[in-house]
């Protein structure tokens, strides 16, 4: 699959369904910190940053997300709505959840569960991402730098986002950020489970899909 489905419906649908996306995506990072395998990419330069300042993980993404939206505009890609929505609401949810004893507990289970816990978060994150996507309301921060990055540059978004992905896991692990299996597996399995995420949308209904031979890459 090359291309997002939109979502179904107008205004009313696509924006409660942007934020839920962003806020599954903040459930499906706290799970995966307190599994204790390893962080997404981007999740281990928060927790780097979190460990050296006053700031809490979420607040630190919320940051990083603002500074680099605030980048990609000054390279000529302007924020949307969705891209100040995504700095915001994906670190503000993720500050409250990780008051949530239940996420808490997450860390005593066994080595077989949490794995199992990891591939549910991976899914998890798919499923936010394509309600956010699908909502068709804009790309976040680090996708408008990915874009603005590949057509500055001219050279493929995949080497644009593997590039920008390895920098960000060398500083958060540098800075004590949580690297391990989970980063690894999130790195090789996010693609398909957001494209997964995106089939199912369509399937039950909820999106239709566009002509895949003329649409453009899924952000």
């Amino acid at each position: 699959m090359k291309a997002a489905p939109r979502l179904r419906g107008g205004l009313a649908i696509r924006l409660p369904c942007l934020f839920a996306g962003l806020v599954v995506i903040g459930v499906a990072i706290v799970i995966q910190l307190q599994i204790g395998l390893g962080l997404p990419p981007w999740d281990v330069l928060h927790q780097g940053i979190s460990l050296h300042t006053p700031l809490a993980l979420g607040t630190a993404s919320i940051v990083v997300g603002l500074a680099v939206l605030i980048v990609a505009w000054a390279l000529g890609q302007p924020p949307g709505f969705a891209t100040f929505a995504n700095a915001i609401v994906i670190g503000g949810s993720v500050d409250v959840l990780l008051r949530v004893d239940a996420f808490a507990g997450l860390a005593e289970a066994g080595i077989v569960v949490r794995v199992g816990l990891l591939l549910v978060a991976i899914a998890v994150f798919g499923i936010g991402s394509a309600l956010y996507i699908g909502a068709g309301l804009g790309a976040g921060p680090r996708d408008s730098l990915m874009l603005v990055g590949s057509h500055r540059l001219e050279v493929r978004i995949a080497i644009v986002r593997f590039s920008m992905e390895a920098i960000v896991v060398a500083i958060g692990f540098a800075l004590g950020g949580s690297v391990g299996i989970g980063t690894l597996a999130f790195a090789l399995l996010i693609g398909p489970s957001v494209e997964g995420s995106f089939w199912l949308l369509a399937r039950i209904g909820l999106a239709d899909l566009p002509d895949l031979e003329d649409a453009g890459p899924v952000l």
